[in-house]
């Protein structure tokens, strides 16, 4: 989805450092002070939302969930599938993902059951619309296109009310979302991952960080708005730990910003860049490069964050596999950030990509050699686009 591109004036704010590093493998213990307030939870109307992408049929999700399929298509009606492929297809026009682009809009409202939903979309404009156009996500292109699909929507929404999908739901959670949200409640206490962002963002952040767990979100971690977060009950605590270091960090800066226009300026002129931007799979969203400098920026300082919370997997494993590859930038502005010892000292990333783009590290001659020594690979063949079915 597009959310990526829509990014929120950021204030700055000078931080310290406000924990140090940790065996890998270990969690940094939180503070006695911690800036983190954490709260886990679950969502009927969000986990209605994130089955429409199994219900279209297309693999990428319907493949997590063959048994749930099976036994909840035969009383959902063809019409109504045929209208969620619909959906997906016009929402794909939009460089949209449904299910999040829906969990996202939806999330400016009530969304706790599937009733809740009904209600939002029905009266969208009183429920969803203020809190969604002050949000940073906001694009009136969105949510004109929001409105027009409103007549199908209903019809979906009310096919999944009609096959009784909340009790379908706890039918197929049992007690496993009850004992995860308490588990992960128990585990998340000793975490101050908010004290991280803020130091590698140089600025504020709200203390409170809410997880909806959900079971129908695979393969996704969602960023809603607010401080919150859809991920699956069935990750792991790392997995948790590193969806909310990326997810809280979006956006990583302003792009209104003169230090982020020059950093942009210097990246449009990249031509390795410009082809991935152009050529990767574009089911894996990120679709202009203003969109993948966003991604990426919050990915390099996630992997940071993880590193020193004791989470974190190979910085070249990750980024060789994810998303075709395409993820070259992050790849090199961590290891730009690493060389720097940004990672020791902290400070505004906003500030440090402004004078990166000034001082030539953000050029190709500098970020691919960044690049090519993270990911092992040979500077000429950092990325190469997957052949299309």
């Amino acid at each position: 989805m597009n959310r990526r591109d829509c990014l929120l004036a950021l204030c700055r704010l000078h931080l310290v450092a406000a924990v140090g590093c940790a065996p890998r493998g270990s969690l940094v213990p939180a503070a006695s002070a911690s800036r983190t307030r954490w709260n886990v939870t679950a969502s009927e109307g969000l986990d209605a939302l994130c089955f429409l992408g199994p219900l279209s049929g297309d693999p990428f999700y319907a493949d997590h969930y063959p048994e749930e399929l099976a036994r909840f298509l035969p009383r959902f009606n063809a019409e109504a599938v045929g209208a969620v492929q619909q959906l997906k297809a016009s929402a794909k026009e939009q460089s949209n993902l449904l299910g999040p682009f829906l969990c996202l809009v939806f999330s400016a409202g009530p969304s706790e059951t599937l009733a809740d939903l009904r209600g939002s979309l029905a009266e969208a404009e009183q429920r969803l619309l203020p809190r969604y156009r002050t949000s940073p996500y906001w694009n009136d292109k969105e949510w004109a296109w929001f409105i027009a699909a409103r007549p199908a929507l209903t019809g979906v929404l009310d096919a999944l009310a009609a096959a009784d999908f909340p009790a379908f739901r706890r039918h197929s959670l049992g007690d496993r979302l009850d004992r995860r949200v308490a588990a992960l409640r128990q585990r998340l206490t000793s975490v101050d991952i908010i004290a991280e962002q803020e130091r590698l963002l140089g600025r504020q952040l709200q203390p409170d960080i809410t997880i909806h767990l959900l079971h129908f979100s695979k393969p996704h971690g969602i960023k809603i708005i607010g401080q919150r977060f859809i991920s699956h009950l069935d990750y792991s605590d790392e997995t948790v730990l590193r969806i909310a270091a990326h997810e809280i960090l979006h956006p990583p800066f302003d792009v209104e910003h003169p230090a982020i226009r020059d950093a942009l300026e210097v990246l449009r002129r990249d031509p390795l860049l410009t082809r991935i931007v152009a050529e990767h799979d574009p089911g894996f969203g990120y679709t202009t490069l203003d969109g993948l400098f966003d991604e990426d920026t919050a990915e390099a300082l996630d992997q940071l964050i993880s590193e020193r919370i004791g989470v974190a997997r190979p910085a070249g494993e990750r980024w060789r596999g994810a998303d075709g590859g395409m993820h070259v930038l992050a790849a090199g502005l961590y290891g730009l950030l690493k060389s720097g010892g940004f990672d020791r000292t902290g400070g505004a990333i906003q500030d440090w990509l402004g004078r990166a783009a000034r001082d030539g590290r953000l050029a190709p001659d500098s970020l691919h050699p960044a690049a090519a020594s993270v990911l092992g690979l040979p500077g000429d063949r950092l990325w190469s686009p997957a052949p299309q079915p």
